[in-house]
């Protein structure tokens, strides 16, 4: 494990022995990079993103804690990815390099903290080994007062060209989007070509993510749903902080706990993801 820094945030970089790295800015306990053993990068992030810690990253794998979208009264996709996270561990195991990131509600800013007034712990652990990515988040009641939340790990997967993915798994896979009822999915594969953005509730299994010559496997627990999102050309202009043709460069595949769960005092959860390419 190493200190280094990504654009202007102070960031940690793990380095597996068969060469295999990760990069986590403090800003946001955000994993900015993940090169499999070699040296293929795997995420993307934007080359408009501000790096400097005036709003969230774009790109990587954001923290979504303890709100998913604009489904509250809180800060849109929670407070985490905002927060300045605190390096707890570091190490080796199994031949996996790994590093655990915590946030309390200590570290949050007061006006932050006091919109949402709940004593809590979450952790992050990244790990990686020759061609795989584990994620774990867990959040912890340490308070006397129950909490509702929502989680998701909104991943920016790099890939050649968005048209050319295909996106297997979600077959009769009840889905919601912009439309006013829910739908299953009928085809075997997805494949995007413009603008996606649909909430997968349950997943049954794993999901397999074909971009060009690379397949990658996609497991995860505690989640129970999945979103997949890419805002297409129109939305993409419209970001700042999106270059307007980058859209056709990633696909956000997310785990994710969509409805919030009610968390008691003392009580914890946990929700994993595993990625690997084959």
């Amino acid at each position: 494990m190493s200190k280094s820094t990504f654009g202007q945030l102070p960031a940690v970089t793990i380095r597996a022995a068969d060469g295999a790295q990760a990069t986590v800015t403090l800003y946001g306990g955000h994993l900015v990079s993940w090169r499999t053993s070699d040296g293929q990068e795997r995420l993307f992030c934007s080359r408009d993103s501000a790096l400097d810690g005036s709003r969230a990253i774009r790109g990587g794998v954001p923290v979504i804690f303890p709100q998913f979208g604009a489904r509250g009264t809180g800060m849109r996709h929670g407070f985490a990815r905002v927060a300045t996270w605190q390096l707890a561990a570091s190490g080796e195991a199994d031949g996996a390099a790994y590093a655990e990131f915590t946030l309390t509600q200590s570290d949050l800013p007061e006006a932050i903290a006091a919109a949402w007034p709940f004593a809590f712990t979450l952790r992050l652990r990244v790990a990686v080994k020759g061609q795989a990515l584990d994620l774990s988040l867990s959040v912890q009641n340490t308070g006397e007062q129950a909490f509702p939340f929502s989680a998701a790990l909104h991943t920016y997967f790099a890939i050649e060209q968005l048209d050319a993915a295909r996106i297997a798994g979600l077959q009769r896979v009840r889905y919601s989007d912009e439309t006013p009822q829910d739908a299953l999915q009928a085809e075997e594969l997805l494949q995007l070509a413009d603008k996606l953005d649909r909430i997968y509730y349950q997943l049954p299994g794993a999901l397999t993510l074909q971009a060009g010559a690379a397949t990658l496997r996609l497991e995860q627990q505690g989640f129970t749903d999945a979103v997949v999102w890419n805002p297409g050309a129109q939305d993409a202009a419209a970001l700042p902080d999106l270059a307007d043709d980058e859209y056709r460069r990633f696909i956000c595949i997310e785990p994710a706990l969509i409805q919030p769960d009610t968390l008691a005092a003392g009580a914890g959860w946990t929700g994993r993801q595993h990625l690997e390419f084959t």
